[in-house]
């Protein structure tokens, strides 16, 4: 009997409780049928699929920041300008799937009464274009009168197309609920993916209520054994691991990321550098005494998750690079601040980070690109083997 095979009747338990298929040890063996429950885990919305001519493009807005002092009218403002980029961005780069990489709203303004309703605004663009999406979650996301649960049960609530998914129990520590994937097949018939999709919760911020306190900001540590349960499970349901491709999402960068700015090369690794990182709030802890606490989340993602192109964060509203991590042969990227609101200089710019697979071969390089307001491109490179 397989130890993978019965993580994945345990992880399905997990989730589904009850009403998962019951445990049956004779049909344990490795089949070329994938189990439904694992295979689609959204039955009551279309499967993300790639094209008809084998492409698949992502469109990533990162660092929205809606909700900033309402009361000032500069802020409602900035929200105006965001919605304008967003009405703009999205029919002109036509994305198949749109991810929102954290800091969707700047919680530390907003009110207990009508936190959530930021949401309805932030999505409003994507309902009206019935674009597919999904949302991470960010610092200023957790705060005394939201919190990232709140958020994603709004969005699941206001959004027909939004993929947000909440771990299960006991995955994600404290605040820090926003852990799934996403499978992207190649056809809306396949039985098993090309590409998943990985979304991380990096908390931070602070608790919800008037004794607010500070959450901490990294991937907890449980999200380790739930990355290596859920590769164990898609391993069995969908053959070897080898056989699709990955991309991972998380607002805030891993610790190991803040060592690498000062061997970026401008050449070889384009792109805005105007964030010191271990600085105030451009890196996730100033600490030291934290720094390396979320390497079992590395360590577990990089070990199970084959085929990973990119980790992708935000967070760092003036630096828009990608380098690969020399430890574990990764590439990492962060986003462009979509938002006008939040800090940052105009010379920056707004705008979005596209990726492009250009195949269904889980092996074939990845094109991106900063795509800014105006239509201008810069920062384009492929995400491959021979990158730096």
């Amino acid at each position: 009997m397989r130890l993978s095979s019965i993580l994945a009747w345990l992880v399905q338990w997990t989730v589904y409780g009850s009403s998962a298929p019951s445990f049956d040890a004779a049909s344990l063996q490795r089949s070329s049928e994938a189990s439904p429950t694992l295979t689609n885990p959204y039955p009551d919305k279309p499967r993300i699929t790639f094209r008809s001519d084998g492409t698949f493009k992502i469109t990533v807005f990162s660092d929205m920041h809606w909700g900033e002092n309402p009361w000032d009218a500069w802020g409602p403002e900035q929200d105006a300008n965001s919605t304008r980029l967003m009405e703009k961005v999205l029919p002109s780069e036509k994305p198949d799937f749109v991810v929102l990489n954290g800091d969707l709203i700047t919680g530390e303004n907003a009110f207990k009464d009508n936190a959530t309703l930021l949401i309805d605004r932030i999505v409003a663009p994507l309902n009206a274009a019935q674009i597919p999406f999904c949302s991470t979650q960010g610092n200023h996301d957790n705060q005394k009168n939201i919190t990232h649960l709140q958020e994603i049960l709004r969005e699941q609530q206001v959004a027909p197309l939004s993929y947000t998914r909440v771990a299960p129990p006991g995955v994600g520590g404290v605040e820090g609920p926003g852990n799934y994937w996403i499978p992207v097949f190649e056809t809306s018939t396949d039985s098993a993916p090309v590409l998943v999709l990985w979304f991380f919760d990096s908390r931070g911020g602070f608790s919800y209520g008037d004794n607010s306190t500070a959450v901490p900001d990294w991937v907890d540590e449980s999200v380790a054994t739930w990355i290596e349960n859920e590769s164990n499970a898609m391993n069995d349901a969908w053959g070897p691991p080898e056989n699709r491709a990955a991309l991972a999402f998380v607002h805030i960068p891993p610790h190991l990321i803040q060592g690498l700015q000062a061997e970026l090369n401008s050449t070889k690794e384009p792109g805005l550098n105007a964030d010191s990182l271990g600085s105030g709030s451009t890196q996730s802890t100033t600490d030291e005494a934290n720094l390396g606490k979320d390497d079992a989340f590395w360590n577990s993602l990089n070990a199970n998750v084959k085929n990973l192109h990119a980790v992708i964060s935000g967070h760092d509203h003036g630096n828009e690079w990608c380098i690969r991590e020399p430890s574990k042969d990764v590439i990492f990227c962060f986003d462009k601040h979509a938002g006008y609101g939040g800090y940052g200089e105009p010379s920056w710019g707004y705008g979005v980070r596209n990726l492009v697979f250009s195949s269904t071969d889980p092996n074939a390089g990845v094109q991106t690109w900063i795509r800014l307001e105006d239509g201008d491109a810069r920062a384009n490179i492929t995400l491959d083997k021979n990158y730096a």
